[in-house]
């Protein structure tokens, strides 16, 4: 049984694509006492409602995350917290730097000062692998956010609430997946544009993300940042798959974008255990009495988790099982 079975649950975000995957998950198979959707977008609240029906186990609040006050009414009487909103789209954060400060760093700031006045037990927040190295707006928004998350342990030490980080790379069927753009495009018998045919990625399907979130609310002690070992793709080879024989041009890279994704940089390998389907970056200062992993193997000084250096690669046919799979 896990922990979050017969607990009561706040998503922010609840209504993206991770936050509808995140709660199926729960009334399915964890079966909460209350799950509680919080998001800014009525349209999108009204269409999970439609999705899930009347279960009672249900709850929605319209709220941002940057409303500290709406957060305190939120999370009154809730366990867990899954921080799940964000601005995430990298080409508006270039152009709207101020808005993704105000939802990705101080809606954060606002989510872990509302968990520990409302006694929230833990918090898993979600993390990108933009937040490694960043280049972009975005990707400095959310290392902020991750620092931020980790050192908020130091404010609660006193208290009962701990949190933790998730930071995993590409979600095979978002929202704003480019697999519709693909096939529009290829049913009418135009080229693919590929941001750099050089391109790799990091890829994780649905279901593992929230699988690994709801691994990761079982083993935190408070502090950790977990990355998932996951397999690396070519973006030519997801290309390849989501439309086969489809010609293909380099469109160059858009402003903030990498050639490669990095999820653990060289200067944090000094922090990280190998931890069965997991890494775990452990914090540099842990005055809160941090307690690290049981079993996690201390890896070399240096290590470096890139897309395009991973040991671990998707073959175009193990793609479209995927694709088959999240239609």
């Amino acid at each position: 049984m896990s922990i979050l079975t017969g607990s009561d649950i706040l998503v922010t975000g609840g209504t993206g694509s991770f936050g509808r995957a995140f709660v199926k998950h729960a009334l399915d198979v964890l079966n909460p006492r209350r799950i509680i959707v919080f998001s800014r977008d009525e349209l999108k609240q009204w269409e999970v409602r439609q999705r899930f029906g009347d279960d009672p186990r249900l709850r929605f609040f319209l709220g941002d995350v940057r409303d500290r006050p709406r957060l305190l009414r939120a999370m009154h009487r809730v366990d867990y917290v899954v921080h799940a909103a964000a601005l995430k789209q990298v080409d508006s954060g270039e152009y709207n730097p101020w808005e993704f400060v105000q939802t990705n760093v101080i809606g954060s700031q606002n989510v872990i000062e509302a968990s520990i006045d409302s006694g929230v037990k833990r918090v898993v927040a979600l993390s990108t692998d933009k937040a490694s190295s960043p280049i972009n707006l975005y990707g400095a928004t959310k290392l902020t956010a991750d620092k931020l998350f980790i050192n908020g342990n130091h404010y609660a030490a006193a208290y009962d609430t701990r949190f933790a980080v998730v930071r995993y790379g590409n979600v095979m069927g978002s929202r704003g997946s480019i697999i519709p753009k693909f096939r529009a495009l290829h049913a009418a018998g135009q080229s693919l544009p590929i941001t750099d045919l050089r391109c790799t990625r990091f890829l994780i399907t649905l279901p593992q993300a929230v699988e690994f979130v709801v691994d990761s609310f079982e083993m935190m002690s408070g502090g950790e940042l977990y990355v998932p070992r996951i397999p690396s793709m070519k973006v030519t080879d997801l290309a390849e798959a989501i439309a086969p024989g489809a010609t293909m041009h380099d469109a160059g890279l858009r402003p903030g974008e990498k050639l490669h994704e990095e999820m653990i940089s060289p200067e944090e390998g000094r922090r990280v255990l190998a931890l069965g389907n997991r890494f775990v970056l452990q914090p540099d200062l842990a005055t809160w009495g941090y307690i690290a992993p049981e079993g996690g193997v201390q890896l070399d000084e240096g290590f470096h988790y890139a897309s395009n250096t991973n040991d671990q690669w998707y073959t175009i046919e193990e793609i479209q099982k995927i694709l088959e799979v999240d239609q």
